[in-house]
Formats: C-alpha cells, sequence, structure tokens
C-alpha cells in the first residue's frame, strides 16, 4: 500500500494506519497467514484487540471449520506448512471467545528493573535464522531466501513511500512483541544484507529523531547479524513505549551488559565500526536522546535460556517476552540478570 503522507506523523496517525491496515487485510485476503498476522497484532495491544477481536473470531470459525472438513475428506490442505502448524496449534486450543482472551498480551511483570510480558502467540512463531548459530557480521543476500521483496509480502506492508529522503517500506511483524511493532526496510529494492554503513546509520537515526518528536515513546531498533536479526535483508524494527525501556531508565555503569550511548550518529558510527573490525554482534535502540549501542555474545555461543527463544534488541533492553504462564509467574530479577550478565563480552 503506497501512501504519500508520513507514517509517523502523530500517534493517532500512526495507530489508524494500523488499525485499517490490518482491517483492510481480513476483507481482502482469505488466506491463514493474514489471518495470523492479525490475530498476533490484535492481541498485542488493547486498542487494536478491541475494534479487530469480533473480525478475528469470525475468520477463525471459518478457518477452523474448512481445515476440519477438509481433514475428514482428506484433501490437501492448501497452506503454506508454517501458516499450517501455527494454525492446528490454534485448533488444539479449542478456542472460544473466553480462548481468545488468553491470547491477549496484559501488562509487564516488574522484576526489579526488569519486564516479563507474558505472550502465548510468540510460541507458535516458526524459526527462522535468528536461531541459527552464524559467523562473521555479514553474509551476502540472498535473493531465494526469505526477504522483504517477496511478492506474497505485499499484502503485509503497512505503509511505503519517500522517508527521510530515502525510499522505504514499513511491514507488519507477524509476531510483534512490542506495541505498534513494525519493520522498517529501507531502499527494500538494493537488497542490501542486514549490515550497517555510516549512510544508513545516519538515515535510522534521522527517522528515529523525525518520528520521536511526533510520536512520545517511539523508538527504532536493530539486531545486527550474529545478534538474532531473523532476516538478512537490511531492516529495523519500530515501536512504541508508554514508558522509557529499562535500559534507559538504568545507570549504564551498572548495567548488566557494556551499552553505551550516544547523542551523536558520527559517535556511534565510531564505534560500531570498531565492533565490526572485531567482529563482535551488537544491537541498537534509538530513542528521541540519542542511540544505545550494546555489544553481546554471538548468539548460538550461548546456551540458550530455557524460558526465552533468544535475546534480541527488547531483551537486552531489558524488556522480556515469555510465552510460558509458569516461567511469566517464576522468573526472579537475579535470574534474568544473571542471563544478561552471560552475554558480556
Amino acid at each position: 500500500m503506497s501512501q504519500s503522507g508520513q507514517p509517523f506523523a502523530s500517534l493517532d496517525a500512526l495507530r489508524r494506519i494500523f488499525v485499517a491496515g490490518l482491517e483492510r487485510m481480513l476483507v481482502t485476503h482469505e488466506d491463514l497467514g493474514v489471518y495470523i498476522l492479525v490475530l498476533a497484532n490484535a492481541a498485542q495491544d488493547a486498542t487494536l484487540w478491541l475494534p479487530l477481536r469480533d473480525q478475528v473470531m469470525r475468520r477463525h470459525q471459518a478457518h477452523a471449520a474448512a481445515i476440519k472438513a477438509a481433514l475428514r475428506n482428506g484433501d490437501k490442505l492448501d497452506a503454506p506448512a508454517d501458516d499450517l502448524l501455527v494454525f492446528l496449534k490454534l485448533l488444539a486450543l479449542d478456542l472460544d471467545a473466553d480462548g481468545f482472551e488468553l491470547l491477549r498480551v496484559g501488562p509487564p511483570r516488574l522484576l526489579g528493573p526488569w519486564e516479563v510480558t507474558l505472550n502465548p502467540l510468540r510460541a507458535l512463531r516458526p524459526a527462522r535464522m535468528s536461531e541459527a548459530k552464524v559467523e562473521g557480521m555479514m553474509r551476502p543476500f540472498d535473493a531465494a531466501g526469505f526477504h522483504f521483496n517477496k511478492p506474497f509480502l505485499a499484502r503485509e506492508v503497512l505503509w511505503q513511500g519517500e522517508l527521510a529522503g530515502k525510499t522505504a517500506r514499513v511491514l507488519y511483524n507477524k509476531f510483534p512483541f512490542a506495541p505498534l511493532h513494525g519493520l522498517l526496510a529501507p531502499e527494500p529494492e538494493r537488497q542490501r544484507p542486514q549490515f550497517l554503513t555510516p549512510e544508513m546509520l545516519g538515515w535510522a537515526w534521522d527517522v528515529s529523531q523525525l518520528a520521536s518528536t511526533a510520536i512520545p515513546g517511539f523508538g527504532l531498533a536493530y539486531n545486527s547479524y550474529g545478534a538474532y536479526a531473523s532476516v538478512n535483508h537490511l531492516h529495523f524494527q519500530t515501536f512504541v513505549r508508554d514508558e522509557p525501556l529499562p535500559l534507559h531508565r538504568l545507570d549504564p555503569t551498572r548495567y548488566p551488559l557494556p551499552a553505551m550511548h550516544f547523542n551523536d550518529p558520527s559517535g556511534a558510527w565510531f564505534h560500531i565500526d570498531a565492533l565490526h573490525t572485531a567482529n563482535t554482534p551488537y544491537n541498537l535502540v534509538f530513542s528521541q536522546t540519542g542511540v544505545s549501542v550494546i555489544a553481546r555474545a554471538r548468539q548460538g555461543e550461548i546456551p540458550l535460556q530455557a524460558w526465552s527463544p533468544g535475546f534480541a534488541w527488547s531483551e537486552v533492553a531489558g524488556a522480556f517476552s515469555v510465552s510460558c504462564r509458569d516461567d511469566f509467574a517464576n522468573l526472579s530479577e537475579a535470574v534474568i540478570e544473571q542471563a544478561l550478565a552471560e552475554l558480556r563480552v
């Protein structure tokens, strides 16, 4: 969907675009992938859930009836394997109106400075390269692999146009873990891998400053290759929070990970370039005050926590999503701090 305005002109405008796009997808696309995307996004945010709940439940019932009939008749199911697996798991939950409420993401549990949020739908997310063990800081763009130019992703575009002097595309996150969570791909047609340059860091800086001025709580994030980037196509992640991340509330000298904050892009680039040279993965979190750079151990080098699929930008910034209710109830501040400390380099 191409629009002439800016996607981050105001919070009200972003919410309207977000809801309108989800409603449009439900109306114009009947496939499982769209249903799963709309359900996961609606469950993430109460302001999205209320206008979408009834439509989502009706679509779930229609898919359930069609799939049960096809399976009973021995018909081939015409849907991607990942989407079928997710939906069959949803069917196993035997969802009714009350069951749908159990999928909603509620307020976080606070453990000292850390936030833990119960997000049941994240457990259904298929693995991509985020769970792979990787080496180096970059691999070439693979046109045959998953990327944001795939034709079927056109329906998942929230906005596209010119942003801060470059063409850009904002897509919905199919399994979001932050409010108004989007995927921002600059100049996607140029097929850049997930590797930063001074030019693209400067562009992300400009976008962040413009958007955070218009939208209080707006944030932009980046996972480097080796730091749980799930797609090897240059992209950032957008989100809006009511409160600053724990990373931005805590004294940097007491943070479990080496987090450095920069109030200008040139200073940040010198540090990032040094991390590239040292082959050290990192996560970035932009805010109105600048950008935080968090150096960390490479994915696959440290055993995964049993309660987490991996630590990307949100986790290293102190906001954790879990899908198990027991983990949500039983995690402790000490366990989280130890898990973060194990990522130190």
